[in-house]
This record gives structure tokens, C-alpha cells and sequence, in this order.
């Protein structure tokens, strides 16, 4: 008996209390959390808070950037009509890439959900496939088709007499919002997509044989599914389109400026950092008012439908 007993006292002593097991299991994801935590610190919040500092710095042409904390740099943005059309231009290029990048990727995740193997595998391989080409080759490729005289495309319409002229493709918004398009649509897809997986495809079978016709399923079970999708994908695409930058200056060149086009060049050409910083500064605020700003609505729309 004495021997049981002293086993059982060891075990019990071997097992730790119910408090001391929650906290030390509460304990225990910070440190794995610590090394990605100090590279985010390092990566993004520094060069972001010194990027901050610096746009309230002083800049001369004779003595370049003086350590003085000054508002001059967010005075002339905000005073300086020249600001308020660039960024105007920027978001308007953004939004338009965003509607078309949403009227063609919705229905092309739709096609792409209801394909079978394995002609799901290839033709999803081809939407991802712009993901694995540089941005850049990308945009020249637009380019060297629709690019004035010498594009591809404008020469095989006017010598088989369609046009008359060029189509007047680069250094254009348009031209900077089909490329962008383009190029952010697989971003809209796999959103899209990944809405659609979370749908039974029986609902529709469902709503054939009660009569319910095509447009009308559409209308009133595919889309209010999917548009949680459609709207997450927005958000990214917005984003993007409205931070590019490999795009905008490629296909738009110098005449057609945005606001990372802009703050590029105030980096590097005019060597104005302060002000760079504070264009930089600017657009990420303005992006994450938006984005916050659309998320909350889409989330209080959703919950007061579902709810």
C-alpha cells in the first residue's frame, strides 16, 4: 500500500496544476512569434517611421535635406493644384482598373470553376501564368503591340485598312489602365474562385428544377454568393493599381504622372527626399483609409444580410 501511495504521489506531482498549464500554453506561441515579429519591426515599421520623419524635414537646392521639423513639404501639397490632379488621376486609373479587372475576372472565375479536369489544371495554369513573368516584360509587351507606329497591332489595322491612324495607346490613361487591368486580373480571379468553392453547386440544380432561369440563378444566388469575392478582390486590385508603379511610368512615361511615379522621381531626380517622403507618406494613408474604410462596409452590409 505504501508503495501505491508514493507512486500516485508522484504522478500527481508530475502533473501541473490546471492554472500553471493554461498560462505557460498562453506562454508559449511569443517566443516562437519573436523572430518574425523583429524582422516585420525591422522591414516595415522602421523604414516606414523614417519615411514619416523625413517628410517633415527641410529641403534646399544648395543644402540639400536640413534636419529641421517643418510642414513646408505637406503645405505645398496641399496648396499645389499640380498634387490634387495627380493624385486624382491616381485613384481614377486605379478604380478604372479595378471595374474592368471585376467585369472580366468574375465571369472568367465562374467558367473556370465549372470546368472539369484537366482543363481546370491548364487554363488556370494560364490565368496564374502573368503572375510568374516579371511586371515589367509584362508591360512592355503592351507596349510593342500597341505602341504608335511601330505596335504590332496598330500596323496589321492600317494595313488591312481598319484605321487610318495609330491607336493612341501609350502615355495615355487608357493605356495605363488596360495594362494595369491586365495585370491585377489574376488577383480578381483567385478571389472570385476561392468564393465560388464555398458554393453548392446543388443550389443551382436546386433553383433549374423549380423553374428559376439562368439569369434569374445568376442574379439572385451565384452573384450575392460570390460578390464577398468580387469585393475582397477590389480591395487588392485597388490597392495595387493604385500603388504601381512599373506600369504607370512605362506606359504612361513622364506625361503621364502618378503618385508613385511621382514621389520616384522626386527621390531620384530632383533629389527632393522630403518631399518624395511626404507623396509616399500620403498615398499609403490615403490607401489604408480606403481599404479600412471598405472593409467595414462590406463586413456591416454582410452581417445585417446574414444576420
Amino acid at each position: 500500500m505504501s508503495t501505491s501511495a508514493s507512486v500516485t504521489a508522484a504522478q500527481e506531482s508530475a502533473v501541473p496544476a490546471p492554472g500553471k498549464q493554461e498560462r505557460s500554453g498562453a506562454r508559449a506561441p511569443w517566443p516562437l512569434l519573436l523572430p518574425a515579429l523583429i524582422l516585420f519591426v525591422a522591414v516595415v515599421i522602421v523604414p516606414l517611421a523614417m519615411t514619416v520623419l523625413l517628410s517633415f524635414h527641410n529641403w534646399g537646392q544648395y543644402t540639400g535635406i536640413e534636419f529641421v521639423i517643418t510642414l513646408k513639404n505637406w503645405h505645398e501639397i496641399w496648396s499645389d493644384p499640380y498634387f490634387y490632379e495627380m493624385f486624382a488621376r491616381t485613384f481614377r486609373i486605379a478604380g478604372l482598373a479595378t471595374l474592368i479587372a471585376a467585369l472580366f475576372g468574375a465571369p472568367e472565375a465562374y467558367i473556370l470553376n465549372r470546368m472539369r479536369a484537366p482543363w481546370k489544371g491548364f487554363f488556370l495554369l494560364i490565368i496564374l501564368g502573368p503572375l510568374l513573368i516579371s511586371v515589367v516584360a509584362r508591360t512592355l509587351g503592351w507596349a510593342l503591340l500597341f505602341g504608335g507606329n511601330s505596335g504590332l497591332v496598330n500596323k496589321a489595322l492600317m494595313a488591312v485598312g481598319v484605321i487610318d491612324g495609330p491607336i493612341p495607346f501609350m502615355f495615355t490613361e487608357a493605356g495605363v489602365v488596360i495594362a494595369l487591368a491586365h495585370v491585377m486580373m489574376p488577383f480578381m480571379v483567385l478571389s472570385v474562385w476561392a468564393a465560388l468553392q464555398r458554393v453548392d453547386p446543388q443550389i443551382e440544380n436546386a433553383a433549374l428544377s423549380l423553374g428559376a432561369g439562368q439569369m434569374t440563378i445568376m442574379r439572385r444566388i451565384i452573384l450575392p454568393q460570390i460578390m464577398p469575392g468580387v469585393l475582397s478582390g477590389g480591395i487588392i486590385v485597388f490597392a495595387l493599381s493604385a500603388s504601381a508603379f512599373a506600369t504607370p511610368s512605362i506606359i504612361g512615361g513622364r506625361r503621364l504622372k502618378v503618385a508613385a511615379t511621382l514621389a520616384y522621381d522626386e527621390f531620384l531626380n530632383t533629389l527632393n527626399w522630403p518631399l518624395g517622403a511626404a507623396v509616399a507618406v500620403l498615398l499609403l494613408v490615403a490607401l489604408v483609409l480606403i481599404i479600412v474604410g471598405s472593409n467595414a462596409i462590406i463586413e456591416r452590409r454582410y452581417s445585417e444580410v446574414f444576420r
